[in-house]
């Protein structure tokens, strides 16, 4: 990891509540609540390279 983010209480609070919603919408299932966030980063890094790799010249 190469950057550190740090949260102040309120930032925190806001952050574990979206956590509990996002858990609450895979039934309460951790597990499966974390195997979908790393498919969606995963989905969206592709998609960050896609737009930031160099572009060919087009004719």
């Amino acid at each position: 990891m190469d950057h550190i983010v740090r949260l102040d209480s309120r930032q925190e609070a806001a952050l574990q509540a979206i956590a509990d919603k996002f858990v609450a919408s895979h039934k309460g299932d951790v597990m499966k609540a974390l195997k979908a966030m790393i498919v969606t980063n995963g989905h969206l890094q592709e998609r960050v390279d896609a737009l930031s790799a160099p572009r060919r010249a087009t004719r």
